[in-house]
């Protein structure tokens, strides 16, 4: 695969799996506390990367966690933000709507991901994009307008809307914070969210006197969770390191298509007219952020990180140690100023002013 679209599919698989673990902790959710279900899917996450993380280290194939001492402080903020609040929250709006409402309003975390890295990282934008999270808005409040979704006494549609949009919000927040890591080992910071997230989360359904549930349900929400918050995350982290927040976050905005699809599939729902109405506006929005092209002349600063690289044009360099030639792979190294014009995304390497 061409290496300008790999983070392309890194964000799409993460999108993928993490799209259709919607509607199967939907079906979960039922049967235990949200909190509790949050932590089974945050436990199994962790755990399951934290094998896998021992396994290569013991195939000699590990590679160090790659962050300085002032990333923990983002690493902290990202767990409390993408694995405290987060899950509980979408937990909770889940049980309020249905598995294709929820779906489709996941797109909701692109908005709130590009708005924070455009107000609070500088992250570029154009009209394009502005128009495309304009019509994923649009979506979102058209799903919290169907038919009762004010009426408190019930716990309508809205209250599962702005719950399921407070979990967005988490997540967007979680995913500015991680950007700023992304140069790290993506495994291990996935690991750590998850092993963090999971104990957090299972304490506090422990607190509350959560009843625990069959051996078969908590199997399967440490699988989903494995799949759709682990390998997923390890992925989305890679795909932050290629094309920044707010473009990830684009590009992740397929996600709910995903989860729609299964929902409709696996669980017979049928969704109001004012369902294909949203799909319709928040496909459109989709489009116009995977479609956008990003090219002019700009300057690289000098700069001295670790991470895994090719040799590509941002990577002509010496080897002070032995090389076996393979790629990728991953050391410090520095970066001399270099002006040049190619098409970018604001990856780890094109954080300039514009």
């Amino acid at each position: 695969m061409p290496e300008n679209l790999r983070p392309i599919a890194y964000a799409l698989a993460a999108a993928a799996l993490f799209g259709a673990s919607t509607p199967a902790a939907k079906a979960l959710v039922g049967t235990m506390h949200p909190m509790l279900l949050a932590g089974l899917l945050y436990a199994g996450s962790g755990l399951g990367l934290a094998a896998w993380l021992a396994a290569r280290r013991m195939s000699g194939t590990g590679q160090m966690l790659g962050l300085h001492r002032a990333d923990y402080a983002w690493l902290v903020g990202a767990v409390i933000a993408g694995g405290a609040a987060g899950p509980v929250l979408l937990m909770l709006g889940l049980a309020r709507t249905g598995a294709a409402n929820a779906s489709l309003l996941l797109n909701l975390e692109s908005v709130f991901t590009a708005l924070i890295a455009w107000i609070a990282f500088r992250e570029n934008f154009d009209r394009r994009i502005a128009a495309g999270m304009a019509l994923i808005v649009a979506g979102g409040v058209l799903l919290g307008l169907e038919p009762g979704a004010f009426d408190a006494a019930s716990g309508g549609a809205m209250s599962g809307t702005l719950l399921i949009g407070a979990a967005c919000l988490a997540w967007a927040i979680d995913n500015n914070l991680t950007r700023r890591i992304s140069g790290g080992d993506a495994t291990a910071i996935a690991a750590i969210k998850g092993c963090a997230a999971g104990a957090i989360n299972l304490s506090l359904a422990a607190a509350i006197g959560a009843a625990w549930p069959g051996a078969l349900a908590a199997i399967a929400s440490a699988v989903v969770g494995l799949a759709g918050y682990g390998v997923s995350l390890v992925l989305f982290v890679l795909a932050l390191r290629g094309l920044g927040a707010a473009r990830t976050g684009a590009y992740f905005s397929t996600a709910p298509f995903v989860g729609v699809f299964v929902a409709l599939a696996f669980f017979g729902e049928s969704p109001p007219v004012a369902f294909w109405a949203a799909a319709a506006l928040m496909a459109s929005g989709v489009w116009l952020h995977v479609s956008e092209k990003h090219a002019h002349a700009h300057t690289h600063e000098p700069l001295e990180h670790s991470h895994a690289h090719w040799h590509d044009a941002h990577h002509r360099h010496s080897h002070d140690a032995q090389w076996n030639g393979k790629e990728p792979h991953a050391h410090v190294h520095q970066h001399g100023e270099l002006r040049h014009l190619h098409p970018h995304y604001p990856d780890i390497h094109h954080r300039h002013r514009h």
